[in-house]
């Protein structure tokens, strides 16, 4: 069974295949990938690999957390599947999404 594993503090230079290259010394890698700003086309800092059984996530974790990717301590830990994140983030107090200041907008515009 494979296993997803989180990586942070990733050098906003590493792509898909440097992350691959890094994990790939310590098993199979199923997938690697960079997250990418859909705005700027540029790194997010962070990513995720999928390694091949959980030994082989379980060892590159342990080697590869702290360890230094193109000038940044990488680190490594167990992704959360998605649902677990959804379920986990704050909503704002009721999901009214209005946040500080009552829901006031203010305009500053020229119409004084």
């Amino acid at each position: 069974m494979s296993l997803k594993l989180f990586v942070g503090n990733l050098s906003f230079q590493v792509d898909d295949s440097e992350l691959e290259q890094v994990f790939r010394q310590h098993g199979e890698v199923v997938s690697a990938r960079v997250v990418m700003d859909r705005r700027s086309g540029r790194s997010k800092g962070f990513g995720f690999v999928e390694m091949g059984s959980e030994d082989q996530a379980k060892q590159a974790m342990d080697a590869l957390n702290g360890f230094e990717v193109k000038g940044r301590p990488i680190n490594v830990s167990l992704a959360r599947n998605q649902q677990e994140n959804d379920r986990n983030s704050f909503s704002g107090g009721g999901g009214d999404r209005q946040g500080y200041g009552g829901g006031k907008r203010r305009s500053y515009n020229n119409d004084y």
